[in-house]
């Protein structure tokens, strides 16, 4: 009996022990960690960590924000809708240090310049929300991911003293540009970020919107200021430098490439018909129901979802959701006489993305031009075939 009062007296202290808040020393340093990119579209803007050293108290841990459950409940559609929470990890540096390092990708350490309170103010922050009922935060790509909450605990560990600038080397940059300074143009990732997220991405950020960016977390540190006296970065220094790779990249499987061939066919199914006189149903009914069906999704995605970012998007100027009303009256020899009208209306969608793309309102991916000059060749084909019959 004795001995299992005594063991249960053990664990109760263990326990106790374990929860309680442990205090850093005077030696213990805060720092920012930048990991490089990565190969795939998930890691390409790089990662932010905090590291938390104390030799005295034998601590060496690090805090990211950006953990995911794959085996999450409806996962996908969680991600899809802007519901998917993320979470934040804690993990030993030397781990840490271990596994990009194998991945190639190189690790940057900024030592803040902090007193003893705010760094034991910072690593309680952590720990608290390193607790399972605080572990969990609603993502969002450029409000609220792995490099805006280290600026945000940043604010809070410094009571809101930290002001940021501009570097004096930078310029200024609208968000779709940011975003494109990790991605090549013609890359199915950058693409696809420039069909689905709309309008509201080509305004100009301000210093602390940079900051959604695991490098700016870097630049935008290395010359901010608490009190607008002290530097925020004691020292910086390089942990691991990635090594050169001869990355290839097969042209033959870019967006360039393939939607350059589907918009050569496309014209090229159009001439043989003009010279024929005749018409192609199958070819009208893949590309209405295609451009139909991409703007159903734009359209989910703009108002049936969470996402910030997917609003008043105008690639629905051709990837219009009533192409699809269409696809019935395209698979008849004759058709009602308000497809001509639809089919003008078309082509005027199609002048309108023009000046929006020219006055800046929004900017499209590259890749899509060859597409939209056959779109518009189609129509005015179409236009002239339904006049004559």
């Amino acid at each position: 009996m004795k001995l299992k009062l005594s063991f249960f007296a053990l664990l109760l202290i263990s326990i106790l022990g374990f929860g309680q808040q442990r205090s850093l020393t005077e030696n213990a340093e805060v720092s920012i960690l930048t990991f490089g990119p990565g190969t795939s579209l998930n890691d390409a803007f790089g990662h932010n960590a905090f590291r938390i050293k104390d030799e005295n108290q034998r601590i060496d841990l690090v805090y990211g924000y950006g953990e995911y459950d794959f085996g999450a409940p409806n996962f996908y559609l969680k991600f899809a809708r802007g519901k998917l929470n993320y979470m934040i990890s804690k993990n030993s540096f030397a781990n840490i240090f271990r596994h990009y390092s194998s991945y190639n990708r190189s690790i940057k350490e900024q030592i803040l310049n902090l007193s003893f309170e705010e760094k034991q103010r910072l690593f309680d922050f952590l720990e608290n929300n390193y607790r399972p009922e605080n572990r969990k935060y609603l993502y969002d790509f450029f409000f609220d991911n792995c490099a805006t909450r280290i600026r945000d605990v940043s604010d809070i560990a410094t009571k809101n003293t930290i002001t940021y600038g501009f570097p004096d080397d930078s310029q200024q940059k609208t968000f779709r540009q940011l975003i494109h300074e990790h991605l090549s143009f013609n890359s199915w990732g950058s693409l696809g970020i420039d069909i689905a997220l709309g309008s509201v991405i080509d305004r100009e950020a301000t210093a602390n919107e940079y900051m959604f960016l695991p490098k700016y977390i870097h630049a935008f540190f290395n010359t901010a200021k608490i009190d607008k006296t002290n530097d925020l970065v004691k020292s910086s220094s390089t942990l691991f430098e990635s090594k050169p790779t001869n990355a290839s990249t097969n042209i033959s499987f870019s967006p360039l490439f393939i939607i350059g061939l589907i918009a050569i066919a496309i014209i090229y199914i159009t001439y043989k018909n003009f010279m024929s006189k005749t018409r192609s149903k199958w070819l009208d009914i893949l590309l209405f129901g295609i451009t139909g069906l991409v703007g159903v999704i734009l359209l989910l995605l703009w108002f049936a979802t969470d996402h910030t970012a997917t609003g008043y998007n105008y690639n629905l100027l051709w990837a219009f959701p009533l192409n699809l009303l269409l696809l019935y009256q395209l698979n008849n020899d004759k058709v009602k006489n308000w497809v001509r009208g639809f089919l003008k209306f078309l082509i005027i969608m199609l002048c309108l993305m023009t000046m929006h793309w020219i006055i800046g309102v929004q900017v499209f991916a590259i890749t899509l031009i060859p597409l939209l000059i056959a779109l518009l060749l189609r129509y005015i084909y179409l236009l002239k075939f339904y006049g004559k019959n």
